[in-house]
């Protein structure tokens, strides 16, 4: 059986399940994260939002939903602050004028630079435990999985 190595316990009838590990990466990550980013006072989940911002300008609510894993009205709540603290733009689609297009403003560039900095130290102890060839592989066994879910 495949043992938790820090706590000792067997994995039992979950041995071979990838929820469990991936809920408790998830966890620690996500802790560590809201902890690093507090002295910004941004709705959690806002440094993912303008980060998948900035990698694609331009993009609709509904795709930026799916992409960062939340949903729509979350997403909303997100960019509506991330909007009134002058950190995103919103424009209306040329095309469609039922679509918002949001980009992120130069003052939220520098923010998103800022909390990434702060975010950084919180993975890296992931980092220094796998290696960057492992990191790498991590990164795109993950991305695998959930496309396969989609």
């Amino acid at each position: 059986m495949a043992k938790r190595e820090h706590t000792g316990h067997e994995w039992g009838q979950l041995a071979n399940a990838v929820g469990p590990r991936v809920r408790l990466l998830r966890n620690a990550l996500a802790a560590r994260s809201i902890a690093a980013l507090e002295e910004f006072a941004l709705p959690t989940g806002s440094l993912t939002v303008l980060s998948l911002i900035a990698a694609n300008p331009g993009s609709n609510q509904t795709a930026l939903a799916k992409a960062a894993g939340v949903n729509k009205s979350a997403l909303v709540g997100i960019v509506d602050e991330l909007e009134k603290r002058g950190l995103a733009a919103r424009d209306r689609s040329a095309s469609d004028r039922r679509r918002n297009h949001l980009t992120v403003t130069p003052v939220g560039e520098a923010t998103m630079k800022a909390m990434l900095a702060r975010v950084a130290g919180g993975e890296s102890k992931v980092r220094d435990a796998l290696g960057l060839r492992d990191h790498l592989k991590l990164l795109e066994l993950l991305d695998r999985a959930n496309a396969a879910l989609e």
